[in-house]
């Protein structure tokens, strides 16, 4: 039990002794205070005590693509976690290749009674995807919320990083390094990310649309998308993600270039990946925390039918900046 109180304590931030008043029922501890040793055990693992049990004020689903990409894995965990402090129950669903559909984690979701759902860079960022979809589950009664890909064909609350900025970002510190050849490795043109982040460097480098190259958001995607773009004398090549970030370091470094000396690189996400680069990776940061707590009181607030009257634009788009995070991966473009 000691070392139970001592590993939630650390995850809830607070003493032991803290710990041992809530597991107690002893008075002294604030509302806060004993909503997060909860949630810590909660998160932990640990079942609650009897007296600090209670019944869960619901199911929400959260579906996610595969977690191969550790952006997702860290949506999930604030999610989770927001979700947990408000009472309810969250049920992670991904998708993996061969394993179900979107469609088909959304039936078992609405089978299963939930109160919500949260999609994570799902089918509505697919601009060739049938959004009926989403009008037929909306038709249903079961509120959800989108982050990462708006439509206005679906009446719901969006959540969205501005892709627009965060490749004026990219390009603004590479040119402030005297890079004048700047590529863009982005995903399949579909996607509205893509989509965004296309039109932001478009707007920026209006002759340079002839410097965009689509490909997926892999490591794999990031190679081969990098490798179009030095073959056309890139010295510089802002990425869609960090995963493709990698790949455009890979695809460098066999023919021997040395990054940042001979190409510079920044990528999307500022995963917890990063920490595993060489060089460390400059990067666009998107604000996970802010967006995935956003997300959470948006469907909350859906569910109790107050989004309307919170609002001024009921299922309006909430957009969140991104922040520049400046590394090792770009230096001052070569002579």
């Amino acid at each position: 039990m000691t070392a139970r109180l001592s590993d939630i304590a650390t995850q809830a931030g607070v003493s032991e002794a803290t710990v041992s008043r809530v597991v107690n029922g002893k008075p002294g501890v604030s509302a806060t205070t004993r909503q997060a040793v909860v949630a810590a055990m909660d998160v932990l693992g640990y079942e609650r005590p009897p007296r600090l049990r209670q019944r869960s004020a619901g199911l929400i689903g959260l579906i996610t693509p595969e977690l191969n990409n550790p952006i997702f894995p860290a949506f999930a965990q604030v999610i989770e976690q927001v979700l947990t402090r408000d009472g309810y129950t969250p049920v992670l669903c991904t998708q993996t290749p061969g394993g179900s559909t979107e469609d088909q984690l959304t039936e078992m979701l609405v089978d299963r009674g939930v109160t919500g759902i949260v999609f994570v860079s799902g089918l509505h960022a697919d601009t060739t995807a049938d959004k009926d979809r989403y009008v037929k589950l909306a038709g249903r009664g079961v509120p959800f919320v989108m982050i990462n890909g708006y439509t206005d064909q679906v009446s719901a609350p969006f959540v969205s990083v501005d892709n627009r900025a965060a490749v004026r970002l990219a390009v603004s510190h590479l040119v402030e390094l005297g890079h004048e050849k700047i590529g863009l490795a982005v995903g399949p043109p579909r996607f509205v990310p893509a989509q965004r982040m296309v039109e932001g460097f478009t707007l920026v480098r209006p002759q340079a649309s002839d410097l965009v190259e689509h490909s997926l958001f892999t490591v794999e995607g990031g190679q081969a998308a990098a490798n179009a773009l030095l073959d056309r004398g890139c010295t510089a090549i802002v990425c869609g993600s960090d995963l493709m970030a990698f790949g455009a370091i890979r695809a460098a470094r066999h023919r021997d270039l040395n990054v940042p000396r001979d190409v510079s690189v920044v990528g999307f996400d500022d995963s917890p990946l990063i920490v595993f680069a060489d060089p460390p990776l400059t990067t666009i940061r998107q604000p996970v925390e802010a967006m995935g707590q956003a997300a959470v009181h948006a469907l909350l607030e859906e569910i109790g039918g107050t989004l309307r009257s919170s609002f001024s634009g009921a299922h309006a788009e909430f957009v969140f900046q991104p922040e520049l995070v400046v590394r090792g991966s770009t230096g001052a473009r070569p002579r």
